[in-house]
Parts: C-alpha cells; structure tokens; sequence
C-alpha cells in the first residue's frame, strides 16, 4: 500500500453548514438529558416533560427538534391505563444505533480537518463531545468500518484484549467475550478465531497488533510488523488486508 491516507478536509459549505446545526441541537443541555432518559425505552410526551422538569409544550418543542435531525424517532404507543380506558400515544425513542451511534457521529466530525473560515466547529464539536459524553457515560473508543456491505457500523472496544476479524460459524467465540467480528462478506480478513489483528489497552492508551495474516496490517496505510504493539491516536486509519473484500476501520477516541 503506498501513500499515506488520513481523514481529508471538508470545503463542503452545505456539508459544514448541516454539521453547524447538528452540534446546535446537541449543545442544549435539556435535549441531552432526554437522549439519556428515552435510552432504555420508548417515552411519551408527558413522562419526558416531568423529567426534565418542563411543560409539555416546551418538551415538545425539544423533541421536534431531535426528530427532525433523525436522533430521536416517533411512533405510535399505548399510555397508562385510566378509568376511561387505554388512550393511544405518541412514544418516543432513540434512533437506530442509540448512544453509541451518536458517539459515531461526533468521533466521525471530530476527525474531519475544516475548511479556513470554519475553525470555530472544531472548538463546538469537542464541547458537544464532552458533554454528550458526560450525559450518556459512552467513554469507550469505537472502531467505525468504512465501505463493504456493513459500512458505517461501530464497534465499541470495552476489552482489554480484543480480537478483530472474519466472523467464524463453525467456532464461535464466547459469548462474553469483546470482539469485533466482520461479516462473511470481508473475505480478505482472516477469521475471528486465528485473529487478523488485535486491539490492546494498556492503561489510557490503546494499540494494534497484526497476528501474523496473510494480507497483512495497516496503519495509515503504513504495513505493521507481525507481532509489534503500535499505539493507536484518535482519527488513525486501520486496514485489515487491501484491495476488494479487505476492511478499513476509522478509530475514534476520547483520551
């Protein structure tokens, strides 16, 4: 693999412009706190409201909001029963993905160099980072895969030790044990249980290490040696393999 890949600059104005009111809607504190509460389970309007301590009306209003940038979804739910039967409601809940897909989305932005004029995005996605972070409790990294048929998925590393690799129906890993595992599609990446590549955390600090495969480790685009533990830095390219059925990860941290 030959020159160095990283995450290129943005001079979309649309593109900036449609980040600039994602981090808005993010950066009220009262629209975090509804993200934490409807986590477990759909909510509707009247219970939301007494948790944040607002009127419906202005629940409402914030819900509208986070239905609009598609963080929240809404569908049609039952309320509490009363002496005149069962009423039909709206219930809200988090989007497809929840609290780790948000996590996604930030650690994505926060990857990305801006464009001369909109420096002032960086400094408003680190804040949203960190409160969203302090709001939800999600610290751990995430390895988000980038083309082939599950792109766009996240995976969040909670392990000491993670094996990343092809998924494996004839040996499954343990159930209780982290790892990431590709689907059957990513045929250039060895099976799960002979583990392309590994994922370390030792204290704060995470890193990889390529078991020995076939097509080998990347690391911005840089070839690893077999067996060699490199450290790992926010927004750092992971290719497990090249060319088609390989897999590249981006990895997002919060350290």
């Amino acid at each position: 693999m030959t020159g160095k890949k990283t995450i290129s600059v943005s001079s979309d104005p649309q593109f900036l412009e449609e980040l600039s009111e994602y981090l808005e809607v993010l950066s009220n504190p009262a629209r975090l706190k509804i993200l934490k509460f409807i986590e477990p389970g759909p909510k509707e309007i009247t219970a939301i409201a007494e948790h944040i301590g607002m009127s419906y009306q202005n629940a409402k209003k914030h819900l509208d909001r986070l239905v609009a940038m598609s963080l929240v979804k809404r569908d049609a739910g039952f309320g509490r029963e009363t002496d005149r039967g069962i009423a039909p409601v709206w219930k809200y809940s988090l989007a497809d993905g929840g609290l780790a897909n948000l996590s996604k989305t930030l650690g994505i932005f926060s990857s990305i160099p801006v464009s001369p004029g909109y420096n002032d995005i960086r400094k408003r996605i680190e804040e949203v980072r960190e409160s969203v972070r302090a709001a939800t409790g999600v610290r751990s990294p995430l390895l988000v895969l980038m083309g082939g048929s599950a792109d766009g998925r996240a995976f969040l590393l909670t392990g000491d030790r993670i094996p990343v690799g092809r998924e494996d129906p004839e040996q499954p890993l343990p159930g209780t044990m982290a790892a990431v595992i590709l689907p059957e599609q990513y045929l250039a990446v060895t099976r799960v249980n002979k583990p392309h590549a590994t994922i370390h955390r030792s204290g704060k600090e995470w890193l990889i290490e390529d078991n020995g495969s076939t097509g080998g480790t990347y690391l911005n685009s840089e070839r690893l040696s077999p067996g060699k533990k490199t450290l790992l830095a926010h927004a750092d390219l992971i290719d497990l393999s090249v060319g088609t059925n390989a897999a590249r990860f981006l990895f997002v941290s919060y350290d």
